[in-house]
């Protein structure tokens, strides 16, 4: 299972990279799924797709500037017994397991200094050059000791990816999500992550989105791309 959520679409970034973040993302996600069914760590298969993609646009493109694509990465291989996962940026993996607390991975790196940045941003004109400014600094964040860490240009970043195992004979359900779908437990508090768990069995992922909008709405928050994959 995986799951790519793409960013770095702001205004000027088609004259960084003309292929865009829809492409970067479908593009990675293609050659991770390609590659998971090989004997190898998920770190490899990540660094060696990043490698790949960044290559077919290299000659063409700024792939290193800081609005060229990039992406959050959330991976799940069940194989062997073991259910393998791993999470790079502020994607969310989530394992229901029997009689215990579901298990969650994610990166709180990302998400702690983002947080400091939108308060700075809340009383900015948006497309002013200050709001361009800050969002740029952010953007120098990424990647860089101290910061945050995405799948972009350089492969080396899956050192900093959170990676881990477990027994497959005791898990009951698994999903990723996007920082848009998890907002509704880690964000709004609406659920835990057994509910959410709970939810995705009996209504589908479609009632997660839907409520992490009406949240959205409610709280006069920004929508975010939300994209759920699960498995029960």
């Amino acid at each position: 299972m995986v799951l790519v959520d793409g960013a770095g679409g702001i205004t000027g970034a088609e004259k960084v990279c003309h292929h865009g973040v829809t492409w970067y993302a479908t593009r990675l996600g293609g050659a991770l799924l390609g590659a998971l069914s090989q004997d190898r760590s998920l770190r490899d298969v990540l660094a060696e797709s990043i490698e790949r993609i960044t290559d077919e646009h290299r000659d063409t493109c700024d792939v290193a500037h800081p609005i060229s694509p990039f992406a959050a990465v959330g991976m799940l291989r069940f194989s062997g017994g073991l259910v393998e996962h791993l999470v790079l940026g502020d994607a969310v993996v989530v394992l229901g397991r029997a009689g215990a607390e579901p298990f969650v991975a994610h990166d709180p790196r990302e998400v702690a200094i983002a947080r400091s940045f939108e308060a700075r941003l809340k009383d900015i004109p948006e497309g002013s050059d200050e709001y361009r400014r800050l969002l740029l600094e952010l953007r120098a964040r990424r990647n860089s000791p101290g910061g945050f860490w995405v799948a972009k240009d350089d492969p080396r970043v899956v050192a900093e990816a959170i990676t881990g195992s477990c027994p497959a004979g005791g898990v009951t359900a698994a999903a990723l999500l996007s920082n848009g779908a998890s907002r509704l437990v880690d964000t709004f508090g609406l659920t835990g992550w057994a509910g959410l768990l709970h939810l995705l069995e009996t209504a589908g992922p479609g009632e997660i989105i839907r409520r992490v909008r009406e949240a959205e709405v409610r709280d006069g928050v920004a929508t975010d791309d939300a994209t759920i994959v699960c498995r029960s």
